[in-house]
């Protein structure tokens, strides 16, 4: 009894140390982060945050103080001296030998892999308790809306295990930190992702039966309060964190962060977009972590002028593709709900998933263009800018096939007509220099686009994105040895571009879908 004793409290305190979110790298270093941020110590801001000290951060920050003003200091030195810097990419030392794609997508599933994590004081790493698998590149952590697109390819290879690992991670950070944060950093803990924990849990329950949707359903729960929050106090017309209310009885959603000042792990460029900007410092703050949520970071699906990212007005939209997230979450909790007896909980889900239906229908289904787009809650104006974000509706609505089916023959007009391109789909019609803009197209929304179209009776569209999409990551494979983070789908010979770092390789949601689009079309490799 005692050695059982002294092993449940080693333990507790491990999972105390974990629990405790780490100060994020502004609070800790204070003078010392802004200084080697504004000074663009390393090109990528997101390279210092990564860092773990090598002695105690207090002492760190107190002898810059104190050396910072000598003449010959020498910041990156200091910091050089002071700081492990983050590991290259493992994939980099990765001599690609298979011709056959899919092949080189398994076996990168090991070089992507990251086992349990260690809690390390001054780290920003949220430590996980099971294995897990990265993006690749500069991700060198678990993102939260970018594993269901690797999970796909998971699935495709056989790797049920490692899926559910990454579940419990998630189900883990939903316990002990309320949410899905945008990766496992104490940078993100603010924010979180497009909300796919559902479609997961959904993904798993086709490999082990419905009954894994009991397992998860605290999880499911506690994540949707976490997006609901504040809901029920709403005035018709208020907004709340990511609620707001449209009328008396109509409730959506929109992306958020409880933070107003400049992203850590990117505080030059939000320091210099707020003053290029001349607007309010803190109402742009909010708007550009809002669209680091969306994990749309950045479009022109954002901006006022459909041009500048200084035009940014994220959290003035209620979002088509995070609406319909939702929706799915709601019929997954009435179906688990319903698995466990509970009849009156069950169909409480499943009214507010159909109120959340004829919400989408009626606020962003855009009558003019025949596609679901964003709808403005200030202007009270529906978008019109066509993304695939407007395709997440077919994916997951279960009501009505026959008029899903009818409304999908009129989005596919529009998808023809503004983002078909050689390679697949691009993010926007609009060539804007942001990363989420054409003429990139990008994994997971070829996949919802596809998804969807395929679904609601558009197969042979659907099947021609696929083909494109596949034909185009393939040959580049042949070409650079290498699975991107994004594709240029317009000139086929062209690398992907914008935003606020270069392309990076690896690469996850690439490799999930891509398998998963060969396995289901039956396509060349």
């Amino acid at each position: 009894m005692k050695k059982l004793f002294l092993c449940l409290l080693v333990s507790w305190q491990f999972v105390s140390t974990i629990a405790q979110p780490p100060a994020t790298p502004d609070k800790i270093y204070g003078e010392l982060f802004r200084d080697v941020q504004l000074s663009k110590v390393f090109p990528d801001g997101k390279t210092f945050v990564d860092c773990v000290p090598k002695r105690n951060p207090k002492h760190i920050v107190a002898d810059y103080l104190q050396q910072k003003g000598a003449a010959k200091f020498d910041l990156q030195q200091f910091v050089q001296n002071n700081f492990e810097l983050p590991p290259p990419p493992p994939q980099f030392n990765y001599i690609t030998q298979e011709k056959d794609v899919t092949a080189h997508i398994k076996n990168l599933w090991a070089v992507l892999r990251r086992d349990p994590d260690t809690v390390v004081i001054g780290s920003s790493l949220l430590a996980l308790p099971n294995p897990y698998i990265v993006p690749g590149g500069r991700f060198r952590e678990i993102y939260y809306w970018d594993s269901y697109f690797t999970m796909l390819g998971l699935q495709a290879s056989g790797e049920g295990e490692l899926m559910e690992n990454m579940i419990k991670n998630f189900a883990w950070m939903i316990e002990i930190y309320g949410h899905i944060p945008n990766g496992n950093r104490s940078y993100y803990l603010s924010r979180s992702q497009p909300p796919f924990f559902a479609l997961m849990v959904d993904l798993l329950a086709d490999i082990k039966g419905d009954s894994i949707l009991l397992t998860y359903m605290p999880a499911l729960e506690k994540e949707y309060e976490f997006w609901m929050d504040g809901s029920a106090k709403l005035k018709t017309g208020q907004a709340f964190r990511r609620v707001v209310k449209l009328n008396d009885t109509l409730v959506l959603n929109r992306y958020w962060d409880d933070y107003a000042f400049p992203r850590q792990e990117s505080y030059k460029e939000d320091v210099e977009t707020a003053q290029r900007s001349g607007r309010n410092k803190k109402e742009m703050y909010t708007h550009l972590r809002a669209g680091a949520e969306s994990g749309i970071d950045f479009s022109s699906r954002w901006f006022k002028d459909k041009k500048s990212l200084t035009s940014i007005n994220v959290t003035d939209m209620v979002p088509v593709d995070l609406n319909s997230l939702l929706y799915f979450l709601e019929t997954v909790l009435s179906q688990a709900k319903f698995i466990a007896h509970d009849s009156k909980a069950s169909a409480d889900y499943a009214r507010k998933a159909e109120r959340r239906r004829l919400a989408i229908d009626k606020y962003c289904w855009n009558k003019t263009l025949k596609y679901y787009t964003d709808y403005n809650f200030r202007t009270r104006k529906t978008s019109d800018i066509v993304t695939p974000a407007g395709m997440y509706p077919f994916c997951v609505f279960t009501r009505n096939p026959d008029y899903m089916s009818l409304l999908a023959r009129q989005a596919a007009e529009q998808v023809k007509s503004k983002l078909l391109q050689p390679g697949g789909v691009t993010a926007s019609p609009f060539n804007t220099g942001q990363q989420w803009d054409a003429p990139n197209g990008w994994a997971p929304l070829e996949w919802m686009t596809i998804w969807g179209l395929d679904r609601c009776g558009q197969r042979e569209l659907a099947r021609d994105i696929a083909e494109r999409w596949v034909k185009l990551n393939v040959d580049v494979y042949k070409r650079t040895g290498k699975l991107m983070e994004k594709y240029n789908v317009v000139d086929l010979n062209a690398e992907a571009g914008g935003g606020e770092y270069p392309g990076q390789d690896g690469f996850g949601w690439t490799n999930g879908v891509l398998l998963a689009l060969i396995n289901k079309y039956g396509l060349p490799k």
